[in-house]
């Protein structure tokens, strides 16, 4: 099984799963924003994008289809090697969800004050 390494400040924390979804909410229009991701051949491959609405440059992009309340899109991305993440005490943190859960991202690295950057990557 694949492992997403979630590395902030000198801790990285190995978390056992193949796919997983990153969330937050917008910092001005406090909409939700959601990416699903799969790990494949060493990298993050974004499977699909969900806004909970739109608003200030949040437009859904073209293609995007409309499905309770929630648009729906495929980024148009090469699978990634990383995602790097800036946090900020002032705005809502990141959660990461799987299994049907989602934790905040203070509950896996600690308060942003201690790691104000988080880096999602495969495992090695």
């Amino acid at each position: 099984m694949s492992a997403l390494c979630v590395a902030a400040a000198a801790l990285t924390v190995a978390l056992p799963l193949q796919t997983f979804t990153l969330a937050w909410t917008h910092s001005i229009e406090k909409i939700r924003w959601e990416e699903d991701y799969r790990i494949a051949g060493g990298r993050l491959q974004l499977v699909e994008s969900r806004i909970r609405g739109s608003g200030a440059g949040m437009e859904p992009p073209e293609g995007a289809r409309l499905q309770d309340g929630v648009w729906h899109y495929v980024p148009a991305l090469p699978p990634l090697p990383r995602v790097r993440l800036a946090r900020s005490p002032y705005v809502a943190d990141y959660q990461l969800c799987w299994d049907g859960a989602c934790r905040a991202m203070a509950d896996i690295v600690g308060p942003v004050e201690a790691a104000p950057e988080v880096e999602l990557a495969p495992c090695d």
